[in-house]
C-alpha cells in the first residue's frame, strides 16, 4: 500500500515520458537506435546521419528544459536520470557498436569497444557526482565531442584504403576514450554554439544523404 502511495504521488513512468525535455532526448534515442541499426548494416552515411541528430536532441533537451515553465524537482531529476542513461547508449555504446562494425566484428575490435564503452560509464558516473569543474568547464572530454569528430572523420572512409582507415578510426578513437577520462579542463560548448551545431548537423546530413543517393 504504502509504494502504491509514493507511486501515485510521484505519478506513473510513463506520465514523465510526455514531458517536453523527454520527448526530445527520447527522440534523440531513436536516432541512436536508427544508427546502430544503418551500421550494423554498414551503411555508415545513414548512421552517421542518425548519430549527428543524435547529438542534436541531446543539446536541445537542455534549453528546451531550462526555458520551460512549471517543470517540479522530480521532472527535472528524472530528466537529468534519463540524459544521462541515454547519453551512454548514444556516445559510447553506439561509436562501439560503429567501431565493431567496421572492423566486420572481428575479435581485434572487441577490446577497442569495451574501452569505448568502459571510459563513457566512468565518464558519466564522474559527471553524475561531481558535476562541471566550474560554471561551464567539464573535467575531461565530453562524450559528445567525440560524435561530433566522429562524423568528419567519416567523409574520409573511401579516400583512403578500408584497412587503413580502420586503423585510423580505432586510434583515433582510442585517443578519445582517453581524453574522456584525462584530468583535463574542457571548455562547456553552449549559447552561440547551438547554432553551430545546427548548422553542422545539417551540413553533415546534406552530405551523407548526397552519398546515399549516390549523387
Amino acid at each position: 500500500m504504502a509504494e502504491s502511495n509514493s507511486a501515485n504521488s510521484h505519478g506513473s513512468i510513463l506520465s514523465f515520458a510526455a514531458d517536453l525535455p523527454n520527448i526530445c532526448s527520447l527522440a534523440g534515442l531513436l536516432c541512436t537506435v536508427l544508427a546502430m541499426y544503418y551500421a550494423i548494416l554498414g551503411l555508415f552515411p545513414a548512421a552517421m546521419i542518425g548519430l549527428i541528430w543524435a547529438v542534436f536532441f541531446d543539446w536541445s533537451d537542455g534549453i528546451i528544459a531550462r526555458r520551460q515553465q512549471g517543470r517540479n524537482d522530480k521532472q527535472r531529476e528524472f530528466g537529468g536520470q534519463l540524459d544521462s542513461l541515454i547519453d551512454i547508449v548514444s556516445f559510447s555504446i553506439c561509436p562501439a557498436i560503429i567501431l565493431l562494425s567496421y572492423g566486420h566484428f572481428s575479435p581485434w575490435f572487441v577490446p577497442g569497444a569495451f574501452i569505448i564503452v568502459a571510459t563513457g560509464v566512468l565518464r558519466l558516473s564522474y559527471f553524475n557526482v561531481f558535476g562541471l569543474v566550474e560554471k561551464s568547464t567539464y573535467m575531461g572530454l565530453a562524450l559528445d565531442n567525440n560524435v561530433i569528430l566522429l562524423v568528419f572523420v567519416f567523409l574520409f572512409d573511401g579516400v583512403i584504403s578500408q584497412t587503413a582507415f580502420s586503423v585510423f578510426l580505432y586510434s583515433l578513437l582510442m585517443v578519445l576514450a582517453a581524453f574522456n577520462v584525462a584530468s583535463i579542463k574542457t571548455p562547456k560548448f553552449a549559447g552561440r554554439w547551438y547554432y553551430v551545431l545546427l548548422l553542422y548537423t545539417l551540413v553533415i546530413t546534406a552530405i551523407y544523404s548526397r552519398q546515399l543517393l549516390g549523387i
